[in-house]
């Protein structure tokens, strides 16, 4: 039974410090008044109902299962620091506080990484169960809670899942969040214990939309249908190492007796400690010549990939309809130009002497924000007691995933190495071919429950290897086991190859051990022995303690065979393309101490082509890093010094680096509508900088996705088009000229944010290719209407100009004095799950917005859009922080809505027009700043 929970005193839930503005209590008289007349789903609200779920905050609860009082401190924003004196009582008391903010966003978490979604929500999300059921996510977190992880990590977790049970005890589901009153749960809903196989499971949807290039492979193939080889290799251009440099430039690994050496950097000696064998970095050499890591399709092989817009960090439903984008977004969108920024600057290069570290993790926005802030600390750091740490965690998990303790700092960003393959299987019978036999393959029965509905039952079909066929169960997937070009060896194809996925996170991992161990880690040595164990998703860890700053890559990344680089959907018919092993932990690049005095990742190429191995063939393209790595460069030079607050103000740059590319060349165009003349002055003296209120930023971005459109977009393939934009086509077999009787309408297929050209920094750089090439055929278009073909590359630019000015007239209007990039870029913050799909006053009462941005696409302020789809935000730097190790209370943060999860919470959007505004709150981790920060305290007791 789980542990009992019983209030003794102190307010009554809801009522302390929850004083609201006249708009939220007219949604909330509004909201109930619409409920009563049976508007949402037939449920009843009340007043009491919106409260009811509220927190408890002051005052004291008994929870049986404590070894001793704890108590939890909360500041004005209502993020919370939890002291303890055992490490079980640690861990339970964050689970009781985590449940109390976020458990409706908790439970529809573990029933995405489960495979049940359709029992909370009906049979809309029977096609996500069904893909999540064959992956199997839960399957490989129990496999790994039964048999990796340490026993102190069970323990952790069993406490944690006593104290989200502790607060679920005696509750119905309208007493735990609204949300369950909204969708008629109240009389019949009961939430399920806490168990802590669920807490694991988080790591995998975390690892989902991290796992690399699936979605570039998926593309590549599906280009086949329309591009030629030679095109799509121009659409995925080499990485620019000369101008966009590397994460690691003096940094080593060790193995064998052989260290990595970057190109141009000196020779390091005995720099460098490597945490998992305990070997010192030996003295610096020659590195081998591997293989580069250049993209570019082959042949007409194209790839194949990404099958949905990706569970990562958020578990929270984006949509309730199809496989491809209904799966919760976090990563962000999967697709060039998105990711996070993390930078370490030495004290060499400081104010105060010591290092400061910088972290933005661009994800999906959504509501609450993936992250969870807190505190967790022990009164007395011992053995019994070990942790002393503060940051960002996800709600349903223990720990602190980034963040500081009292020794130690470090961030992620995500290193987008290779870590997943697609095989192409012939598909025979029940089975399926291997090395010139068929083999059966493993299969398993899967029964879906339905809420209002009859269950379903689907069979997943996996390999002797344990792949899983996906192409079960996604249609792009089977459109490109049908594309996916092969030699003339291959068998033949028939109505198409099944497509079946090679990934790491379905093998039972040590992430969760990785999570602990960094929260305790107290040096470089003890800090890249805890990265060790983060085997899955593959990160950039940035680190800083008081002296010392440094760089490490962990991750289990797969070897291949040779002439098999990852990027290209491999026969699954032949033995010799699976993968042959694993890039040894000794073998993986780090650095630490560089000369230069900072470290930048911001998903750019990790190493350069004198590296062994292959991490992937699909880097982002540097944009953002090489623009950090600039800022820094201009702040230190002739003995500058970086502040707090320059990190902050690096954080918020706006600067459009493909504009400094063409506005120049748009200046020059002679234009001879005089409206579109008044647009092309806007770009006069323009800075590039992307503020809100700019209508230069306005114009500059209308015409950029005019010109990906005209170039680009209207090129491409129907599969990664947006939905609603309609071409007439040749039909195929045409052989005569392209008139009436020889098109077909063809409409695009994928949502907005997940469609191509998406104007992220790869098609910076497949312009920037193109730039010298003004009679390529890309900057070729036909006539359009009363607008004239374009032949070359300035009359292309001419089009988009007029395309632009009156695209903006027809959403700005006609003045140009009115317009404004804010008006255009807009960020909505909805509930993921009713503010998506309920009733419209659902919706109004549960999402929030809009906010006008500055920002914009592969800026370091990476407010993204999605140019093939408008200019809505689409992701967000979801957390800022900024670490100033000279004085840990003088560190900043913030988070992109609030900690709490219930919509009428004082807390739910309470930071988010600081977040936008570009402010960081104090960030307190001494018991002193604590003290003096904390305006509500819960005592919690045994």
């Amino acid at each position: 039974m789980p542990p009992n929970t019983t209030a003794t005193s102190g307010d009554k839930p809801g009522k302390s410090g929850r004083k609201k503005g006249r708009k939220a209590r007219l949604v909330v008289i509004l909201l109930v008044l619409a409920l009563i007349g049976g508007i949402a789903f037939g449920a009843f609200w009340s007043i009491s109902t919106v409260r009811a779920s509220f927190p408890q905050t002051k005052g004291s609860i008994t929870l049986k299962g404590l070894s001793g009082p704890v108590d939890v401190k909360r500041d004005g924003h209502g993020i919370p620091q939890i002291y303890a004196s055992s490490d079980a009582d640690l861990f339970m008391a964050q689970g009781y506080v985590q449940a109390q903010d976020r458990f409706y966003e908790m439970d529809v978490r573990r029933h995405l990484t489960s495979g049940r979604l359709s029992e909370m929500f009906g049979k809309s999300q029977v096609k996500n169960d069904a893909f999540l059921r064959t992956l199997g996510w839960d399957r490989v977190a129990k496999q790994e809670y039964d048999s990796k992880l340490s026993p102190a990590t069970k323990k952790y977790l069993q406490s944690y899942a006593e104290g989200v049970n502790a607060y679920l005890k005696g509750k119905d589901g309208k007493d735990v969040s609204l949300e369950y009153a909204a969708l008629g749960f109240a009389n019949d809903y009961k939430p399920a214990e806490w168990t802590p196989v669920d807490s694991v499971a988080w790591l995998k949807a975390m690892a989902w939309d991290l796992r690399g290039n699936m979605r570039d492979e998926t593309d590549r193939a599906l280009m086949t249908s329309r591009l030629s080889p030679q095109q799509i290799r121009e659409l995925y251009p080499d990485y620019p190492y000369e101008r966009n440099k590397p994460i690691v430039r003096e940094g080593q690994y060790s193995a064998l007796s052989k260290t990595f050496q970057q190109s141009g950097a000196p020779a390091s000696t005995g720099t460098g400690t490597q945490g998992s064998t305990g070997a010192t970095g030996t003295t610096g050499g020659t590195g081998t010549a591997g293989t580069g890591t250049g993209t570019g399709a082959t042949g007409a092989t194209g790839a194949t990939g990404g099958t949905a817009a990706g569970t990562g960090l958020t578990g929270q439903l984006t949509g309730l309809s199809k496989v491809l984008d209904d799966l919760p977004t976090a990563v962000g969108v999967n697709g060039q130009g998105i990711g996070s920024n993390s930078w370490v600057v030495s004290g060499q290069h400081t104010i105060t002497g010591k290092p400061l570290l910088a972290n933005d993790p661009h994800l999906s926005a959504s509501l609450p924000s993936v992250w969870y802030q807190m505190g967790l600390h022990c009164r007395s750091v011992s053995s019994k007691c070990q942790f002393d740490v503060a940051g960002y965690t996800f709600a349903g998990m223990p720990g602190v995933v980034i963040g500081h303790n009292g020794k130690i700092a470090w961030g992620m960003t995500n290193s987008g190495v290779d870590v997943s393959d697609l095989y192409l299987e012939k598909l025979s019978g029940d089975g399926y071919l291997y090395d010139g036999k068929v083999r059966p393959f493993r299969t398993r029965e899967e029964t879906i429950k339905v809420a209002g509905g009859a269950s379903k039952k689907i069979v997943v079909r996996q390999t002797a290897d344990g792949m899983p066929l996906l192409s079960d169960r996604d249609e792009e997937l089977v459109e490109v086991g049908r594309k996916a070009g092969v030699d003339t060896a291959a068998p033949d194809r028939g109505d198409g190859y099944g497509i079946a996925l090679r990934w790491t996170a379905l093998d039972a991992g040590t992430s969760m051990d990785a999570v602990f161990a960094m929260d305790k880690a107290s040096d470089w040595t003890s800090f890249r022995s805890a990265a060790a164990l983060f085997d899955v998703p593959s990160q950039n860890l940035i680190y800083a303690d008081t002296r010392h700053i440094g760089y490490t890559l962990p991750g289990k990344i797969p070897t291949r065979s040779a002439g098999d680089d990852g990027s290209l959907p491999a026969p699954g018919w032949e033995s010799k393309y699976r993968w042959t092993g694993f890039i040894g932990k000794d073998e993986l690049p780090y650095e630490y101490d560089p000369e230069r005095g900072y470290i930048v990742t911001a998903n750019q190429a990790v190493v350069d082509k004198a590296y062994p191995y292959t991490l992937t063939t699909d880097w982002g393209y540097g944009t953002r890093s090489q623009r950090i790595a600039d800022l820094i460069e201009s702040k230190i030079k002739d003995g500058g010094k970086v502040s707090t607050d320059d990190m902050r103000q690096m954080q918020l740059d706006n600067s459009s680096e493909i504009a400094k590319l063409l506005v120049p060349k748009l200046l020059k165009l002679d234009l001879d509508d005089s409206e579109v003349r008044k647009a092309q002055k806007l770009l006069e003296g323009w800075d590039y900088t992307q503020d809100a209120d700019s209508a230069a930023t306005a114009y500059f971005n209308a015409v950029w996705r005019n010109i990906l459109r005209l170039g680009f977009g209207d090129k491409l393939p129907k599969e990664l088009r947006a939905k609603g934009q309609c071409l007439w086509v040749e039909k195929a077999g045409s052989t005569g000229p392209l008139d009436d009787e020889s098109k077909v309408r063809e409409c695009g297929r994928r949502d907005a944010d997940q469609a191509q050209p998406d104007g992220g920094d790869r098609w910076f750089e497949v312009v920037r290719t193109l730039m010298d090439k003004p009679d390529s055929q890309w900057w070729q278009a036909p006539k359009s209407g009363n607008r004239p073909a374009a032949h070359d590359r300035d009359e292309l630019f001419t089009r988009a100009m007029i395309d632009a000015r009156w695209e903006l007239t027809a959403k700005l209007g006609k003045d140009i004095d009115t317009w404004s990039w804010g008006r255009l870029h807009r960020l909505f913050l909805k509930n993921q799950t009713l503010g998506i799909e309920g009733p419209d006053l659902v919706q109004y009462a549960l999402n929030r917005g809009p906010w006008k941005l500055s920002g914009g696409e592969a800026t370091v302020n990476a407010t993204g859009w999605n140019a093939a789809g408008g200019y809505g935000v689409v992701w967000v730097p979801s957390m800022r922080m900024v670490v100033n190790m000279a004085d840990l209370d003088k560190s900043r943060w913030i988070n992109l809505s609030g900690a709490s999860g219930h919509a009428f919470s004082a807390h739910y959007t309470d930071q988010t027009d600081k977040w936008a505004e570009g402010d960081l709150l104090p960030w307190s981790f001494s018991a002193k700043s604590v003290d003096g920060e904390t305006k509500d305290t819960l005592n919690l007791r045994p």
